[in-house]
């Protein structure tokens, strides 16, 4: 069965709730459970201009004040690190238009390195305060998990992506991360581990009960 995130590479929540879902599918893999795991692209800002913009200005736009915006990246830090993860936002110069960065995704399926490809650009943009919508970022990540960096340069699978940003909006899905499994919506939001195993349990029952394997 075949467990799908639909999420954003700038998002924070998205990045915990990955983190979550990796623990959550380690512990099932002992007792003999395994998923197969893929990303759907979703743009949180799918009008964002090419380039960015600075994400001191993003943020007021979006929450009204840099007080505001600090007082909620202080509530994901204190979130992240409860999933193994610590944000520096102090390094996030810009918010990017994640279009390339989600195309490299898809890329990366093709290969084999989908989650891979997915935690390496999450960590370079919350971690390391790397721009991911730079070509040069984009092109060493695409090197390291055996992505070929000229097809960055190409069109290759960018209306794809597009069109399942915008199926999944179509589709309802307006909160991310978004979780499906074998096709079907389960739930949204930055789930806790235990919780996570216990839905994928009840889902992976109710669908083997269908028939689907």
């Amino acid at each position: 069965m075949k467990i799908e995130v639909v999420s954003d590479v700038i998002c924070p929540w998205c990045f915990i709730g990955k983190r979550n879902m990796d623990a959550a599918l380690a512990e099932l893999a002992q007792d003999g459970v395994n998923f197969e795991v893929g990303f759907r692209p979703f743009q949180l800002n799918p009008d964002m201009p090419k380039g960015g913009v600075p994400r001191a200005e993003y943020r007021i736009a979006k929450f009204g004040s840099l007080a505001k915006s600090h007082e909620l990246d202080e509530r994901v830090t204190a979130a992240g690190k409860a999933a193994g993860i610590d944000f520096d936002f102090a390094s996030m110069k810009r918010t990017p238009n994640t279009l390339a960065a989600h195309r490299l995704v898809r890329l990366a399926q093709d290969v084999g390195r989908q989650p891979a490809v997915k935690e390496a650009l999450m960590t370079a943009y919350f971690l390391d305060g790397r721009d991911i919508e730079s070509p040069e970022v984009l092109a060493n990540i695409a090197r390291q998990y055996g992505v070929d960096p000229a097809l960055l340069e190409t069109d290759t699978y960018m209306a794809e992506v597009e069109e399942q940003d915008q199926a999944a909006r179509e589709g309802g899905i307006s909160g991310v991360p978004s979780f499906l499994m074998n096709g079907y919506f389960l739930f949204s939001g930055a789930v806790p581990p235990d919780a996570l195993m216990e839905s994928f349990r009840k889902a992976r029952v109710v669908l083997m009960g269908r028939g689907e394997v």
